[in-house]
Parts: C-alpha cells; sequence; structure tokens
C-alpha cells in the first residue's frame, strides 16, 4: 500500500522511486495552506453551519456583516481554518467542487486524473508525519477501489 513520506526541506533532496512530490509548487498543492490568507473561515456560515470558506478578501480576526438576498443582515467572525478544516475543503475541492471552493490550480484535477497518475505512488510532502495533510486525501482517493 503505498504511504506519505516527509520531503525534509534540505538541498538536493530527490525522492524515493516510484514517489511522487505533492506538496507546495507541485501541481498537486493545496490551495488551502494552513494559517494563511488562502485559509479563512467564516464563522458561522451563511447557511448557520459552524464555519465555511471565506471566499471574500479578509484577515484573521476581521468582522463583517453580510446583507442576504432577503435583506436580513448577519455578523460573521473570520479565523484560519484548522488544519482538520484544510484537509476537508481540499477533499470537497477534489471530490464535490462548487463554485464556493476556490481552486487556482494549473490544470483542473479531478478524482479520475488523481486515481490515473497518483494509484499504486507513494506522495511526498513537506508537512511532518504525525499532521494531518492533502497528501492523506489524495493517497486516499488514489488507491481507493473503484
Amino acid at each position: 500500500m503505498p504511504i506519505r513520506i516527509h520531503r525534509p526541506a534540505v538541498r538536493g533532496w530527490r525522492p524515493p522511486e516510484n514517489t511522487v512530490y505533492v506538496g507546495r509548487g507541485s501541481e498537486w498543492q493545496t490551495p488551502y495552506r494552513w494559517r494563511t490568507r488562502e485559509a479563512l473561515a467564516r464563522v458561522p456560515a451563511l447557511d448557520g453551519s459552524d464555519w465555511e470558506y471565506e471566499t471574500r478578501i479578509s484577515a484573521d480576526g476581521m468582522h463583517h456583516a453580510y446583507k442576504h438576498p432577503d435583506g436580513r443582515v448577519t455578523g460573521h467572525k473570520i479565523r484560519y481554518m484548522t488544519r482538520r478544516e484544510c484537509v476537508d475543503l481540499y477533499r470537497q475541492a477534489l471530490t464535490a467542487p462548487t463554485k464556493d471552493v476556490c481552486l487556482w490550480w494549473p490544470r483542473r484535477i479531478t478524482v479520475d486524473i488523481v486515481r490515473a497518475e497518483l494509484a499504486g505512488r507513494d506522495l511526498a510532502c513537506r508537512c511532518a508525519l504525525g499532521q494531518l495533510c492533502h497528501a492523506d486525501v489524495l493517497l486516499d482517493i488514489a488507491n481507493a477501489p473503484a
């Protein structure tokens, strides 16, 4: 079974054979980088759930009002998404893309592409092995039974 490999930040590091680097700078990278402006959550969500991806230009700690089409105005706090939320949103972007999920990959990555190009291969990323990582999502999708 393929595994995730930690790619150290060492000059000249070479991945083992049959390994694909999926971290920053690769076409497989996640657009939801933990603790950055690309990974902000609106709390509560417009539909009343706990949180949702913040698509407007905001910053951690901001508050803003949202005017709904029916005229209601609701207040929302903006915060960084947790690692789990970043990984969950990456999974959603791959498996059930919507217009509200920001994707800026060089090419549109789909489940079929993940399976075709990553199945049976180890994946390398800079995330520590004990942390949640988008590479785990890619491993799950690539090696799931059809």
